[in-house]
């Protein structure tokens, strides 16, 4: 790791979090993930040898701590209050991006299995129904992949494989409109308005699914951006 010296307070944070990658590790860490493998799948790109690397390094410099994982087998990892403090750098980065960089984002490229990890880990436990529901995603393009989310007591589970059980909504939509709404650029609603996306299942639960997930967490930024960019 390189060593930027001491002499400037920016040099000093650039040192512990302006390589490659480890801003986004912190923002997997930021958003809830805590085990090595769903910290690696939401970074397509990454090897595990780096992810290792990094992860090391931040708990070195103080930003996280290794538990044992209460299951008895690996590891968790958790922010420590200073880690924690990074959450408003990471915020400030992204919006940052979307106020500066608008016309170079691409969340139409997001490939479906990232997406629906995603979606998986920013939902609304408190607004899930009490019973388990299986919602089938079906991308039609640019490549058809059908993936399964299974939202169980406030657990939920991202299956590639049919989960076993009874499917209750279907939502079919290109990857691009998925990504669209998880982004910001338009809401649930109105991509099904629009039939961008077609929702297949009891209404009761079809009506309330955009309440189960909270989207990305710069959604309201990304839509203010995208309509003054419109206008």
């Amino acid at each position: 790791m390189p060593d930027y010296g001491d002499y400037c307070p920016v040099q000093m944070a650039a040192e512990v979090i302006a390589d490659r990658w480890t801003p986004l590790i912190i923002r997997e860490l930021v958003l809830g993930n805590t085990r090595f493998n769903d910290i690696a799948r939401a970074m397509p790109g990454i090897s595990r040898s780096l992810l290792v690397q990094r992860l090391r390094h931040l708990e070195k410099k103080g930003v996280l701590e290794t538990w044992p994982a209460p299951t008895g087998r690996g590891s968790e990892y958790h922010l420590t209050p200073a880690g924690k403090d990074l959450t408003r750098v990471i915020d400030s980065l992204g919006r940052w991006a979307i106020e500066w960089l608008f016309d170079d984002l691409r969340p139409h490229d997001v490939p479906p299995t990232t997406l629906m990890w995603w979606m998986h880990r920013r939902v609304n436990a408190e607004a899930l129904p009490p019973v388990r529901t299986v919602v089938e995603f079906r991308h039609t393009a640019p490549a058809p992949q059908t993936i399964w989310l299974v939202l169980d007591r406030g657990e939920v589970s991202v299956c590639h494989q049919h989960p076993g059980f009874e499917v209750d909504l279907v939502a079919t939509a290109s990857t691009a409109d998925f990504s669209e709404v998880f982004s910001g650029y338009r809401t649930w609603r109105e991509a099904v308005g629009e039939g961008r996306i077609e929702v297949a299942g009891p209404p009761r639960l079809a009506s309330a699914l955009p309440r189960w997930f909270l989207w990305s967490p710069w959604a309201d930024v990304t839509r203010e951006r995208s309509q003054r960019a419109a206008r």
